[in-house]
């Protein structure tokens, strides 16, 4: 279990503070989500739109706790088998070789059909044993005698069935293994999962978390991850390009910005060695925050307008 003394889980502002050092900028509800996380020991559903930072909360997670990331990726038709564990077939086939070449050794001759059959039989558990376990990832989250954390990214791309395969872990942290048996940690793990939302989640899964939504940010906190992540751009321009990304949101396009692409489109200015926004400099790197030609095409047309704006926020 994790320890609600853990000196990192103290206060929320702390979470907030140790989130900003490795590079994310989390607002108070997303640091009270993740202080009541912890002492609850509740897994955390995080849905919002692509590219608001839902997977990059796990990987600082691990950061600020200085424990491995265990991903798993979820996709349509993903199984008990790529998620938990899976059987060393290959090390099992060549193990029943080496059975067989003993068997004379094994068996004695004199002995019937019955006490063979029965000597054969305590071999059985080894050829199902630890020894032979592939571990996948929910099963190697487990096994971390430190800790780990769990992302189960994209849980919403996976079949219903496995959103039940999943339950048992979400609740009881746990794994039952029909060969072996349960398997319990002996330190549980930080457990993330994220969506898109392209398909409905179960009421089952979503009482066994807590719910996080992360919309895209407010101009205010968006200027305050690009200038944490890109620290050379002048305040000057980062308004203007904030600005301009916010108008974008705004608009009936297909794919809106993600804050990753706010970031890169900052870095883009940074190494053009722009100052000042222009409808010809915005032109030449739309493609670098937009991603479809419908879009481009949206944005361009109110290209003058939104530039004009996006300048005069920054004052003269």
């Amino acid at each position: 279990m994790n320890s609600a003394l853990d000196p990192k889980f103290t206060e929320i502002d702390q979470i907030s503070e140790g989130y900003r050092a490795a590079g994310y900028i989390c607002n108070r509800s997303i640091a009270t989500t993740l202080y009541l996380a912890h002492h609850l020991g509740k897994p955390v559903l995080v849905e919002g739109p692509a590219g608001v930072g839902k997977t990059d909360l796990a990987k600082t997670m691990a950061t600020y706790l200085e424990l491995p990331l265990i991903r798993l990726q979820c996709y349509e038709g993903l199984d008990e088998s790529k998620a938990l564990y899976e059987w060393k077939y290959g090390k099992q086939l060549l193990y029943t070789q080496l059975l067989k070449d003993k068997l004379d050794r094994i068996i004695d001759p004199e002995e019937n059909l019955s006490e063979s059959m029965e000597k054969l039989h305590r071999y059985e558990d080894v050829f199902f044993s630890k020894k032979f376990l592939e571990p996948r990832p929910l099963l190697k989250a487990l096994e971390q005698a430190e800790g780990a954390v769990l992302l189960i990214d994209e849980v919403d791309k996976a079949d219903d069935e496995f959103e039940a395969f999943l339950l048992e872990i979400l609740s009881d942290f746990q794994v039952s293994i029909p060969e072996i048996g349960t398997i319990q940690p002996g330190t549980r793990p930080y457990v993330f999962l994220t969506s898109n939302s392209t398909r409905e989640l179960s009421e089952a899964l979503k009482r066994r978390c807590l719910h996080l939504f992360i919309p895209f940010p407010d101009a205010s906190l968006e200027r305050d991850i690009v200038r944490t992540r890109v620290p050379g751009i002048s305040g000057r321009l980062e308004i203007q390009l904030v600005t301009f990304i916010q108008q974008i949101r705004q608009m009936d396009v297909k794919k809106p910005p993600s804050i990753g692409e706010t970031i890169d489109w900052a870095r883009v200015l940074l190494l053009l060695h722009a100052n000042d926004l222009n409808p010809d400099l915005v032109r030449e790197t739309l493609h670098v925050i937009l991603k479809f030609e419908e879009d481009i095409r949206i944005v361009s047309q109110n290209i003058f307008t939104m530039t004009d704006i996006s300048v005069r926020s920054a004052g003269n």
